[in-house]
């Protein structure tokens, strides 16, 4: 088979939508996510993102299989649970391309996909001409936590090659159900960023 990473705008999006919905339930079951999640909720999640004016999603496949994705919209249309963190500190959220889930089967891990992933999704806002700076945001959990495996690196180090930082404080809060809890709980989720 042949991996190849395609990035998909506009009308491109909605086709790989069940894939990716697939794909974020399947990777994000697993740490430091433990997400329980359902299609139902997917659907209506994605269909913010196939919405949005300047939307990517960058598919990574083998073949006619999508076995990763990873998306990025302006900050402006994807919620205001996202951006209110940034509108409390004053910052321009019509300035701030934003990078959302990046999931990819263990399989194909190690080959490169992640730089492609974060490659595509900064062209994108650099071609848009709109953004000055690209943000993301990861879950927080604590080195205590139960269902943390045993010799977890966690991916500060790739970040950080690639220019993003922790913006100390800059956190928005997402309620989902764990796949070791009854209901849902809210997390943390910190966000990264770099000038554009």
């Amino acid at each position: 088979m042949t991996l190849r990473v395609v990035p998909l705008t506009g009308g491109e999006i909605a086709p790989a939508l069940p894939a990716l919905a697939r794909l974020r339930i399947a990777v994000f079951r697993d740490w430091p996510y433990l997400y329980d999640g359902s299609l139902g909720y997917e659907e209506k999640h994605l269909a913010k993102l196939a919405a949005a004016n300047g939307a990517i999603v960058v598919a990574a496949c083998d073949g006619e299989s999508i076995v990763g994705c990873a998306t990025a919209a302006p900050m402006a249309e994807m919620g205001a649970e996202l951006a209110e963190p940034f509108r409390q500190r004053g910052m321009d959220i019509g300035r701030i391309y934003y990078c959302g889930e990046s999931v990819l089967l263990p399989a194909w891990r190690g080959r490169g996909l992640g730089h492609a992933f974060f490659d595509h999704r900064e062209a994108q806002g650099r071609r848009l001409g709109l953004f000055s700076h690209i943000a993301f945001c990861a879950v927080v959990r604590p080195e205590t936590h139960p269902l943390r495996p045993e010799g977890y690196v966690p991916l500060d180090a790739f970040w950080g090659q690639r220019g993003y930082a922790k913006v100390d404080g800059l956190i928005a809060r997402f309620t989902w159900k764990d796949i070791d809890q009854k209901g849902e709980t809210e997390k943390p989720m910190q966000f990264w960023m770099r000038a554009l």
